[in-house]
This record gives structure tokens, sequence and C-alpha cells, in this order.
């Protein structure tokens, strides 16, 4: 019987190269790359703080240094600001998430499943939450609160899905649903990056999840899968054969910053959400809009 604690711990995946942002990623890692003036990976720590998260670990690897700095204290650039009367830009300084930040190396590329493995002393034995870098999600209620809310009356693994198109099921962890009431299922199975044949459903797996602890004794016995990687969906299967997984269907736009594609089309409409930036980018588009369409020509 699972009990029903209080998700208190985050976990955030941030070993991977960044290979789909070369050259941009050779020496700075792809979680600090800004939508509009802030680090893709800020956008997922204030959705665990205002999910009310209390301790993060960050799944770092080589070259990775920069998220550290960021999240520490900048004593001599808050100085220069204050001095300078820059009360403004110390303010977005300030902003930065204060809350208590661990770090800890994978140094094999092993996958996600070994990734979340190499979290085991910092969880303990009590569920936990996973956020992927690559998944920004805009939601009044943030994403993660709202499968934490769903915890509350279903104690268990929640998986936080949405609907993809058929063309990319390949592209994600697939769910095989049962359903228990609106918005949610029961996850009978799992596919990992399934063929369309294979698809059991179009409820892909986006980059939120709540996972009991039981979930670490069965990576330690998971053998690499696709892509010669531990694979955190291949323990979640196994997960849902002795417990609930459920899958959560939840409300929010998600931007797969982890993609060209998807990165600029959340800079672009993080752009339009800002008051300080909206009139004049609008302005701008509507006026070079029939040039930048047609590639450059009058």
């Amino acid at each position: 019987m699972i009990k029903n604690k209080q998700v208190r711990k985050a976990i955030i995946p941030a070993a991977g190269l960044g290979t789909r942002f070369l050259p941009a990623t050779k020496a700075q890692p792809k979680e600090m790359l800004p939508i509009v003036d802030k680090p893709a990976i800020q956008y997922i720590i204030e959705e665990a703080v205002q999910s009310g998260i209390e301790e993060i670990l960050i799944i770092t690897g080589r070259n990775k240094r920069a998220i550290e700095d960021h999240f520490d204290r900048a004593f001599e650039l808050e100085m220069t600001l204050k001095a300078q009367g820059k009360y403004d830009l110390l303010g977005l300084i300030e902003e930065i998430p204060n809350v208590a930040i661990h770090y800890i190396r994978q140094k094999e590329a092993k996958g996600l499943g070994h990734a979340v493995l190499c979290a085991k002393q910092f969880v303990g034995n009590e569920p936990f939450a996973v956020m992927l870098g690559d998944d920004i999600i805009d939601a009044e209620v943030p994403c993660l609160k709202q499968l934490m809310q769903v915890y509350e009356d279903c104690p268990g693994t929640i998986l936080g899905v949405q609907e993809v198109a058929q063309e990319k099921v390949s592209s994600y962890g697939v769910v095989k649903p049962k359903v228990v009431k609106e918005r949610l299922w029961q996850a009978v199975d799992l596919v990992e990056k399934p063929t369309l044949e294979e698809a059991p459903s179009r409820l892909a797996v986006l980059g939120r999840y709540i996972i009991e602890p039981e979930i670490f004794a069965l990576l330690e016995t998971t053998e690499p899968g696709r892509g010669g990687e531990i694979q955190l969906t291949d323990a979640l299967r196994k997960l849902a054969q002795v417990q609930p997984v459920y899958a959560y269907e939840f409300e929010g736009r998600r931007y797969d910053v982890g993609d060209k594609q998807g990165y600029l089309e959340a800079t672009v409409e993080f752009a339009l959400k800002r008051p300080d930036l909206r009139e004049g980018f609008l302005r701008y588009l509507k006026k070079n809009w029939g040039e930048l369409v047609n590639g450059g020509e009058k």
C-alpha cells in the first residue's frame, strides 16, 4: 500500500551534450540557452518552486559549471548594480529562485534512467519529481503542481502526458491507457519511442513525473534498452506491474526547447507575453512579415 507522502524533492537531469544546438553548445550548457533573457533551466526551477518543491538536485555533466554559477550569489555584480543605482537590473538578479539546489555529476552518458538512479541517496524513501529541462510548460497552474494535486487523490507514480501528432509518437515514451476519470488514466503499459504500429495510443510522456522511490530498485536491474541506454520508461513498465502508475493529461502549452523549432516558438511567444516587449516586437513582425516569410525578398 502506497503511503501518501508529500512531494518535496525534484530532480532535473541536465547532463546531455546538447548536440542539436551545436555549435552554440560546444562550451555552453544547452540548459543555459536563453528564452528571451532567461536561461531555459530557470523556467523549470521556477515551476518547481511555485509547485512547493523544497529541494532540487540537478544531474550535471562536464562543461555544466555555468548552471551552478547562475544559481549562486554574485556579490560583485550585485554590489556594482547597487552602487550604480540600477535597481531594475538588480531586481532581475534577485528574481532568480533562492531554493536549496544540489548537484551531482552523471559521469557516463547512460540514459535518463541512469541519471535518475544517480539521485537515489538524495531522494531516500519518499516520492519525488522528475522535470526534464527540454520541456518548458506555460500553464496557469504550474504543470508539476497539477501532478501533485492528482497525487493527493491518487497516490502512486504520476506521468504528465499530452496527445501528440501520430507522426510524433516515435519520439516519446507512449502510454497504453485505461480510463480512470476525465484527464486521468492508469498506465497499463508504456512503450519507449514506438513505431506507428507499436504505439498503444498518442498519449506521450512529456517531461514531468512524480515517481515512487521503489523505482530505484527496478532501475538497478534494468538492462540498457533503446539506444543502448538505461531507459526510465523500461523501469516504469516494471513498476506498473506492482503498483499504480497513472497518466495525467496536464493543462498548458508545452514547448520542446531541445528542438530548434520548439525553441524558436518559445522565444517568440514568451516575448509576445512580455508587456515591455510585446508592442515593439509585434509592430516589427507586422511591418516585416511579408519580407520575413518570403525569405528576405521584398
